[in-house]
């Protein structure tokens, strides 16, 4: 079902993604109080970066990188895993920068659609190639990337907090939502290959160039009724954990023995 919505409403997912990113925003921000130099500096370097992403994916910056394949998946994995760990970082996120993310959906649905035939068989052919070194990444990227960002915090806090804030608020550039996959031409180039009739038939909707368009008005409304929904959405699991955080330090603390003291 994701998959599908990623890849025939592209513009509604992408802007609920903004939203569910950007409410991460506050969590953060409230991490970086009080604010210093440090905070603007990395927030400064954490855009930028997440900018530099977002324009050399959509300008065909992924004929650099890694083939589709095992080291793809795997990196993909760690990145995930790790966003994961991360206060307001969208692992999903990273995932459709790096290219994968409707990849590893659509290996999902193969295996669903696999176990509901009962064709186990199936479940270790295509799927299992892409699933494999993604559960693999997983693992490595929340044991490492986990203590990498502990010991950045004890000797970096204001400069880590801040680059975390500037990863967020510069994903927005990649999740543009007003753009839509266009069916390439024999003869095109692209990702380094001259495309024939064959590979164009072969290749699936998902992996289609991209190109912006001019939204309609109500296109507009949609994208942000969506991107205030998954913001709100965001802010209030957000909300509802610190509470419930803040209810069981209070509990641990009544439950604590009183020791008497002599007068």
């Amino acid at each position: 079902l994701v998959h599908a919505a990623v890849v025939e409403h592209r513009y509604m997912m992408y802007s609920l993604f903004i939203g569910l990113t950007l409410g991460g925003v506050p969590v953060v921000w409230a991490m970086a109080r009080p604010v210093s130099p440090p905070v603007f500096l990395g927030a400064a370097v954490g855009f930028l970066a997440m900018v530099a992403v977002a324009y050399a994916q959509f300008n065909g910056g992924d004929e650099s990188m890694i083939r589709e394949g095992f080291l793809l998946y795997l990196l993909a994995g760690v990145v995930g895993g790790g966003a994961m760990i991360l206060p307001g970082i969208s692992g999903g996120y990273m995932l459709l920068v790096m290219g994968v993310y409707v990849p590893i959906l659509a290996a999902i649905d193969q295996v669903k659609v696999a176990l509901r035939a009962g064709d186990v068989g199936a479940v270790f052919g295509e799927p299992f190639a892409v699933l494999l070194p993604v559960a693999i990444g997983v693992v490595i990227g929340i044991a490492g990337i986990s203590r990498v960002f502990a010991a950045a915090l004890r000797r970096y806090e204001k400069l880590t907090t801040g680059l975390l804030l500037g990863f967020l608020v510069g994903a927005v550039a990649g999740l543009y939502p007003f753009q839509r996959g266009v069916r390439p031409t024999v003869g095109q180039l692209f990702k380094g290959q001259v495309l024939t009739e064959a590979d164009i038939l072969a290749m699936p909707e998902h992996k289609f160039p991209t190109e912006l368009f001019a939204p309609s008005a109500t296109e507009v409304v949609v994208s942000i009724g969506l991107i205030i929904f998954g913001f709100t959405l965001t802010a209030l699991v957000a909300k509802f954990g610190s509470s419930k955080e803040s209810g069981l330090e209070a509990a641990e603390r009544e439950g604590e023995p009183k020791t008497d003291h002599p007068s």
